[in-house]
């Protein structure tokens, strides 16, 4: 057991990290579900963070910071389901307010669209080419699954896949195994939160699990076009409320596969 391991075994439980879950960063007005923010937006968003003293980063920056004691000015940012919108319209707005993000991909849909969503509208999925665009930018890139699966009740084989396989396909991808991995829809069981450790990840991103908070469960709070000051104190203020289970340390690193 390496020394930095031994610290974070040791080290007591801490207080839950708070997390912003985006999807979409485009124009919101075609949008029943109010998953998309408009770029100016997300921009306020970030300077709203800053005028407090806080910074946006990813959630390897967030959870190796949490863990040394140092994560009390952090916030986590996370992008669900790989939108082609992220690289240019939400990484130049990260860029100019020094942020980084965690952009949770689906690699076995690769320049696709999010047709698993029957109702809303069609949106365009990143490329591989694009996805390492956004790794080499500083994002970091973890797994949303292979097919944005519901992985509750599924068989064994769609949970190896969505969740070892999605695995080996982004360490294909940009030569470094992801760390993180994201619940398609928000949903999961102790059945799916075993089959992502065992797969080799380090942490994953629900969205209120409740009692179940943890590494494999992390909460995290929707943030949304129609959030501005008072909305955004107000969802700071209802996550320091919550009576969630204090983490245990978490350390990104060495997950090389």
């Amino acid at each position: 057991m390496s020394t930095d391991t031994e610290a974070a075994v040791a080290a007591p439980a801490l207080a839950q990290p708070w997390i912003w879950m985006y999807h979409a960063v485009s124009d919101p007005t075609d949008d029943p579900y109010g998953i998309t923010v408009a770029p100016e937006r997300l921009d306020h968003h970030l300077r709203w963070l800053r005028a407090r003293g806080l910074r946006g980063v990813s959630m390897a920056e967030l959870l190796n910071a949490h863990s040394a004691g140092r994560g009390a000015s952090l916030v986590g940012l996370t992008f669900d389901d790989g939108y082609a919108d992220f690289v240019d319209a939400a990484l130049p707005v990260l860029a100019r307010h020094d942020c980084t993000a965690t952009l949770f991909v689906l690699p076995g849909r690769l320049g696709g669209s999010n047709d698993w969503d029957p109702e809303g509208p069609r949106r365009p999925l990143l490329t591989a080419r694009r996805i390492r665009a956004a790794a080499a930018a500083g994002t970091e890139i973890a797994s949303h699954g292979l097919l944005h699966r519901d992985l509750t009740g599924c068989s064994d084989d769609v949970l190896h896949e969505e969740t070892f396989r999605s695995r080996e396909l982004l360490h294909d991808l940009t030569g470094t195994a992801p760390a993180g991995f994201c619940y398609p829809y928000g949903t999961f069981d102790r059945r799916a939160a075993d089959a992502v450790r065992r797969a080799g990840y380090a942490y994953a991103c629900a969205i209120a699990p409740g009692a179940a908070a943890g590494p494999y469960a992390l909460p995290r709070t929707h943030i949304s076009q129609a959030d501005r000051g008072a909305r955004l104190w107000a969802k700071r203020l209802r996550h320091r409320a919550r009576r969630l289970p204090a983490l245990e340390p978490v350390l990104i690193g060495g997950h090389a596969g």
